[in-house]
């Protein structure tokens, strides 16, 4: 595991409004700790520089993991997953009606909303409760 300095943990939490980058859940109310994730992952020649760490959820990190491309679900071509250093989470993705689920606007969005499982069977229900107690989604 390569060291990143508590330095830049902080700045990439504080970049990321404590949320993670990928599905925008909120530190406070996810009730576990976010990931300092690499985006480009170390073992496919990654580094631990401000510009290729992300803040992320354990869910969005595990199902990441060294992931950059997947399928996009609606016309099957591989694509690059969302960067959140370098694309604007608004162009790739919006909420549902509801609040609860992620939707992917743009390939790149279908692709990474499929792949890192952003509205899986877990973190779906806890959203109908944090809409419920007015704390989702999460402002822009």
């Amino acid at each position: 595991m390569a060291y990143i300095s508590e330095e830049l943990r902080q700045h990439v939490a504080a970049t990321a409004r404590q949320r993670c980058e990928y599905c925008l859940t909120q530190q406070e109310i996810i009730g576990a700790q976010m990931h300092v994730e690499h985006i480009l992952p170390l073992a496919l020649g990654g580094a631990s520089t401000f510009e290729n760490l992300c803040l992320a959820c354990a869910w969005c990190n595990t199902y990441k993991a060294v992931k950059t491309h997947a399928l996009d679900p609606l016309t099957q071509e591989q694509v690059s997953l969302f960067n959140p250093r370098t694309q604007n989470w608004s162009e790739h993705f919006r909420w549902s009606e509801s609040g609860i689920e992620i939707v992917g606007i743009r390939a790149t969005g279908r692709a990474t909303v499929d792949a890192l499982r952003m509205n899986n069977e877990y973190i779906v229900p806890a959203r109908r409760y944090w809409v419920l107690a007015g704390w989702h989604p999460p402002p822009s």
